[in-house]
């Protein structure tokens, strides 16, 4: 483990990344990061996927990190993410253990690995809605009057509204210097086949369900999260409020959903292979395989 100090394991949502993050966690004697934007609130459970049940392995409990740390309701973003994950990164690492980050939201694992230092630029929500009512050609003319935006990715309207936001601070403001531990990563990542993929997600879906999810989002409106926030929250949290405000059915919730979802995981995939066009090397395991095998992979590279 000598030439690496940060296990990475990522993946689309329904991949099955905690189980396998913790059965590594237990033969390394491991602690575990999660990088998952939503799980990092408290009263978010069902809806992110928050199962703490997945961190008791053989008796005994798999220490994690970032997970239950704001109040449903606050904002979070990819630069306080940063922040966060370096102080428990150093934390773990000075007690000679290893560093498991673990996670889909793969915007926050790229911050770590290419140690972005734009995602310390603010958001400016006025900027934003200026350039929200230009189209893709209109965004281009505008970033190239900017200096030094060689570093733009130009797959998006969104990413390229960000590069003018970004562009624009820095015509007047400088960043400051961060040292940050160096990372050295070994980066592992679950995929399955399309078909399986959505299998997966609808059956978690019901299961979701059935536990309680339109419960837990009504107990999130009750205790004063507004409409916008759950939006801001994601998939589940925005159907589910569009439901319990009457614009849609319960049949028309679980189809429109449960497309979304797989819309997403197909998003996550897409945003994976940008990160090894970035240069980051992913170590590719079938996620259908038995998490056994899976483990004994990880541990081969590993030790």
């Amino acid at each position: 483990m000598a030439n690496h100090n940060l296990l990475v394991i990522l993946g689309a949502t329904a991949a099955g990344k905690t189980k396998l993050a913790v059965e590594v966690a237990n033969a390394l004697d491991a602690e575990i990061i999660s990088a998952d934007s939503r799980q990092i609130f408290k009263g978010m459970d069902i809806g992110t996927g928050k199962d703490l049940g997945e961190y008791q392995i053989s008796g005994k409990s798999i220490p994690y990190h970032l997970i239950d740390i704001l109040e449903a309701g606050a904002r979070y973003h990819v630069d306080a993410f940063k922040n966060d994950f370096y102080s428990v990164f150093e934390s773990i690492s000075s007690q000679n253990k290893m560093p498991i980050l673990c996670g889909g939201t793969g915007l926050y694992i790229h911050s770590i690995l290419q140690n972005q230092a734009y995602t310390a630029v603010p958001v400016d929500l006025p900027l934003r809605s200026q350039l929200e009512s230009l189209d893709r050609e209109e965004l281009l003319s505008l970033l190239h009057k900017y200096e030094n935006v060689d570093y733009v990715d130009l797959a998006s309207k969104k990413r390229l509204i960000r590069a003018i936001e970004v562009a624009e601070y820095l015509k007047y403001n400088q960043l400051p210097v961060v040292e940050r531990p160096p990372i050295k990563p070994l980066v592992f990542g679950l995929k399955n086949e399309v078909e399986r993929t959505r299998e997966n997600i609808l059956k978690r879906l019901d299961e979701r369900f059935e536990a309680g999810m339109i419960e837990e989002v009504a107990q999130l409106i009750q205790s004063g999260v507004d409409q916008e926030t759950l939006v801001f929250y994601g998939l589940e949290y925005k159907f589910i409020s569009n439901y319990l405000s009457g614009l849609l059915s319960m049949n028309v919730l679980r189809e429109r959903l449960g497309i979304a979802i797989c819309q997403y995981a197909k998003r996550q995939n897409t945003f994976f292979r940008k990160m090894e066009k970035d240069g980051v090397e992913i170590n590719w395991l079938d996620a259908s395989a038995p998490t056994n095998h899976l483990k004994q992979l990880v541990l081969e590279k590993v030790l």
